[in-house]
């Protein structure tokens, strides 16, 4: 019987990180060197205009270790960030992702895409989704941020966390997402916001 490559790979993948989550249980989580709340309010000319709090049933779901939800505005345009921290991944408290959730809550992916974001003197690769709700279009950049790299793919950041888990004892991880209404200059505007915003987060986990 033949076996498809993509069901293995995703076999060894579930298997894998759910060993490193089992070896790291016996390591002290990866707790932030500073918190999510001290990220700056004003951000590439965007000012902090509220914190949301997410509902009980949210973060039951998430169950992050600490998250940041804010709204910025920019003269009549606005745009929301949120971050969810994990200080120690097992089973059940992984990441999860836009590409899951946000059909979950109703939004169309129409078009998927990456950009790249020049940050810290180098480039790095985001994932960038335009989603569709009846009349309504929006623009979302995520990525996954550690204290050891930025990346774009939830199935490399599987790999990365199992090798993370077995060679470093350390599982810590965040998500990051940034929404805005999709007009022409949204993806220039969400990548200049991000560019500020990962050395930021970088600071956040001490590096």
């Amino acid at each position: 019987m033949h076996i498809p490559h993509r069901f293995i790979i995703t076999a060894l993948l579930l298997g894998g990180t759910l060993a490193a989550s089992r070896w790291s249980e016996h390591r002290p989580p990866g707790f932030l060197a500073a918190p999510l709340e001290t990220i700056d309010h004003q951000i590439d000319g965007w000012s902090t205009r509220e914190s949301p709090r997410l509902t009980e049933g949210v973060l039951h779901a998430l169950r992050p270790t600490s998250y940041l939800s804010r709204t910025y505005a920019k003269g009549d345009r606005e745009l929301a960030l949120f971050i969810a921290f994990y200080a120690q991944q097992r089973a059940g408290e992984s990441m999860h992702s836009p590409r899951v959730c946000l059909p979950g809550s109703g939004w169309e992916i129409v078009q998927f895409d990456s950009v790249a974001v020049p940050t810290g003197g180098t480039t790095v690769t985001i994932n960038k989704y335009t989603v569709q709700q009846a009349s309504e279009r929006m623009l979302v950049l995520y990525w996954y941020q550690s204290r050891q790299r930025v990346i774009a793919s939830e199935y490399l950041g599987k790999l990365l966390l199992l090798r993370d888990g077995l060679m470093e004892g350390s599982t810590a991880g965040s998500i990051v997402r940034i929404t805005l209404r999709d007009l022409p200059d949204s993806a220039e505007i969400g990548t200049a916001f991000a560019a500020t915003l990962i050395p930021q987060l970088e600071r956040c986990f001490g590096r």
